[in-house]
């Protein structure tokens, strides 16, 4: 479990250290977010 935790923050800090401002990781949620509608959606059409 501490294992998991500690890749987590990991991944966090190096996803955050990548935007440079604000308006930066608005960005990257909304194309993660876009991102997860088109699987979901796709996933959906293939049942």
């Amino acid at each position: 479990m501490k294992k998991i935790f500690a890749f987590a923050l990991l991944l966090a800090s190096c996803y955050l250290l990548g935007c440079n401002t604000v308006a930066g990781i608005g960005q990257d949620v909304s194309a993660a977010g876009g991102a997860v509608s088109n699987a979901s959606y796709q996933a959906k059409s293939k049942m």
